[in-house]
């Protein structure tokens, strides 16, 4: 055990650091300006993993979490830090992975854009229900209170309702209020909850792969529209029926409200038939430009990918446009296009927008967002980039003046980054979840890109998640 340590920075993924004798040490759940004991989980030559033991001193920049499940639920990890303090760190995470891991001639990074709205931000939710409750004892006090490890958890034969449990697949932490998604998303969960209880409907137990009710998924749009999947392990019509015939009629403001039979022992819906219970099948949300005064419809249903944050995917994506500078003459290239959001909210201001995306369901998602728009000018194409883009297509589509492109976290492939290079476009507008992947493909492309600009951007406000635009321009 280490004594008396001083937090001196943040680090990144939710982690703040600490210098001792020389060497660093990561700590999770703790902020700069903390004064503690640790104990220390691993210690190599030059730096060490701890977890805290006593808290001797809290910082100043400690505030009060809104939320009691703070610091038990893993959907929030900075509630203790104010939002303005959570927009520094970020900041400073983009900076410290494009200068560490990218080792680049850098532009001024603007100043992050943060959200307007801090709580309730969320389109889509997804709750667990579960056998095992996760318990947690009381934090840590200050000056003697020591730390308690996480319960192994609790067996509830009534069931628990909310989120999995940080680092646990089979426990759940019981939700009371969720502050991610704005109502019906509590009355919802708590009345589905009380409903299987009441009526004897077992919650599904992971390890042993029994149970009847066992995961919810809630979309809340915009535009007012509320879509409700239901997602259960056994084909009992028989409670299934009983349990949609509640929900309609107690929240009659779900426009969509399906069930998913489940048998798999995972969670992913990929590969299963959502059933319609009530409504369309689908929801319908809106994304504006702004200033341009263009607003466009997507077609959202069960499975399908959109950003969760509507009002600052909004901004996410003018960024994305502003980067790209559309003049009406440019094709441009919308690489991991998705269900074609970017390409789409883009479009107005280029001459053509073609699409490319590994996933065959994202494209037909893609295409029918585009006739949903009446847009002319865009095309969609299922399978991977590097075998898509050769001579042949170039020569039928064009070869792109703009390429943007959207990776997961961890990345594009090496080949993709050199088939970027092959294609020589002369603006790259690269769009990423993950700095610091994002750092290191901008140093492959460095070989015949320069960064011109740099826009952080908050979508996920009390989570050490952020998201990175980057422009580069071709030597």
């Amino acid at each position: 055990m280490l004594e008396n340590v001083a937090v001196t920075d943040y680090a990144a993924e939710g982690k703040s650091l600490a210098k001792v004798n020389g060497k660093v040490i990561f700590i999770q759940g703790v902020v700069p300006g903390d004064v503690l004991d640790i104990q220390l989980l691993k210690n190599k030559k030059d730096w060490a993993e701890g977890r805290p033991i006593r808290f001797v001193n809290y910082s100043p920049e400690r505030e009060t979490p809104f939320c009691s499940h703070f610091g038990i639920c893993g959907g929030c990890q900075w509630q203790m830090l104010p939002y303005e303090k959570q927009l520094t760190y970020k900041q400073k995470q983009v900076a410290d992975n494009l200068e560490r891991i990218g080792k680049l001639d850098l532009p001024g990074i603007s100043a992050i854009i943060g959200a307007e709205e801090t709580k309730y931000y969320r389109n889509k939710i997804e709750y667990t229900f579960g056998t095992k409750e996760f318990t947690k004892e009381k934090p840590i006090k200050e000056g003697g209170g020591k730390v308690t490890t996480p319960s192994p958890g609790i067996d509830v034969p009534e069931g628990a309702a909310g989120f999995h449990a940080k680092g646990f697949f089979d426990k759940v932490v019981d939700i009371q209020t969720c502050y991610l998604q704005a109502e019906p998303t509590n009355e919802i969960r708590l009345a589905v909850k009380e409903f299987a209880r009441q009526n004897r409907l077992p919650f599904y137990d992971i390890r042993n792969h029994t149970g009847f009710l066992r995961t919810m998924q809630i979309r809340l749009c915009t535009t007012g529209e509320l879509m409700v999947n239901i997602v259960v392990a056994e084909d009992d019509k028989k409670n299934i029926a009983q349990l949609m015939q509640f929900v309609e009629e107690r929240f009659p403001a779900i426009t969509t409200l399906l069930y998913t039979i489940n048998r798999k022992w995972n969670d992913s819906l990929n590969d299963l038939e959502p059933a319609i219970w009530k409504g369309k099948g689908y929801v319908i949300e809106k994304l504006s430009t702004g200033s341009r005064g263009d607003e466009f419809e997507f077609k959202i249903g069960p499975k399908s990918f959109f950003q969760t944050n509507t009002r600052q995917a909004e901004k996410l994506y003018q960024v994305t446009n502003d980067f790209a500078e559309l003049t009406g003459k440019e094709i441009v290239y919308d690489l991991y296009c998705g269900t074609g959001s970017i390409g789409i909210f883009v479009s107005k201001m280029a001459k053509k927008v073609i699409g490319v995306e590994l996933i065959p369901a994202a494209i037909e998602d893609a295409k029918e967002n585009a006739q949903l728009n009446h847009l002319s000018n865009t095309s969609f194409f299922a399978g991977d980039v590097i075998d898509i883009c050769s001579d042949d297509f170039f020569a039928a589509h064009g070869k792109p003046d703009v390429i943007i492109t959207d990776p997961p976290r961890a990345g594009m492939h090496e080949k993709l980054v050199r088939k970027i290079l092959e294609m020589s476009a002369p603006t790259v507008v690269y769009v990423s979840c993950n700095p610091a992947t994002q750092a290191r493909d901008l140093s492959l492309l460095n070989e015949k890109y320069a960064v011109t600009k740099i826009q952080p951007v908050d979508m996920f406000p009390h989570t050490h998640h952020i998201e990175n635009v980057v422009q580069l321009k071709l030597r």
